[in-house]
């Protein structure tokens, strides 16, 4: 890990710490919703809008025994930290294409995680598929961002060598990860998860699913993500 990576990861951790002993509520942000209907969803785990479910274990934030105090920090979170911050942030960057909001997303993940009961050895699981969820909620958010956003980001790019390319191959990054949102959220997860490394048993463990099955969903997920994006005119 290179020194400045290395900088952000404690700052990462310092920042969660911080936001614990300051009793800030760890569900914030765009990753609320999953995780809040995770813990709706009973022993089964998240719910993975859309319809869909993708199950992982249950977790929820420890309460202090008195009014105010704020959640305690499980006891390995330093150990599973240092050991999966890379592979979170590079879950949420495959779908974000943006490291740095892919390390937001991390923070908040990780933030959650603090506070939840979800055992040890199924914690990079549990995390993997929380930032995927996260971001592929934050790519549905930035659907609303109005035109003058947009017209902004075009003008920003106005000096590079040429602006034509730039802008569609932007354009397209964009449509591929829109299109990416709308999948059945198991699907999309399980393919983001696959590209990320993981491998089937590692996914199929994560979405808690037959192994067998992991192929399939990866391959329904890829037809379905090559439909949308040509019924939108774009080609893969």
């Amino acid at each position: 890990m290179s020194h400045s990576r290395a900088g952000r990861c404690c700052v990462g951790m310092d920042l969660i710490r911080h936001r614990q002993a300051a009793g800030v509520p760890v569900l914030a942000g765009p990753g609320a919703a999953a995780v809040t209907a995770a813990r709706r969803g009973g022993e089964g785990g998240i719910a993975a809008g859309g319809g869909r479910s993708a199950r992982v274990a249950r977790s929820r934030p420890a309460r202090g025994a008195a009014a105010g105090e704020a959640a305690a920090v499980r006891p390995d979170l330093d150990e599973v930290f240092r050991r999966d911050y890379q592979v979170v942030v590079g879950v949420a960057a495959r779908v974000l294409g943006d490291r740095d909001q892919a390390e937001d997303v991390a923070q908040e993940v990780f933030l959650s995680f603090s506070g939840c009961s979800v055992p040890g050895a199924r914690a990079r699981g549990w995390l993997c598929v929380a930032a995927a969820h996260t971001a592929l909620n934050t790519i549905r958010s930035r659907r609303r961002r109005t035109g003058r956003e947009e017209a902004a980001a075009t003008a920003e790019h106005a000096t590079e060598p040429d602006v034509a390319d730039a802008v569609v191959r932007r354009d397209e990054h964009r449509r591929v990860r829109a299109a990416l949102a709308q999948l059945p959220r198991t699907q999309a997860v399980a393919l983001v998860l696959r590209h990320s490394g993981l491998s089937y048993a590692d996914v199929a463990a994560a979405l808690d699913l037959s192994p067998t099955s992991i192929g399939t969903t990866v391959r329904r997920a890829e037809s379905a993500l090559r439909k949308e994006l040509n019924r939108h005119g774009s080609h893969v």
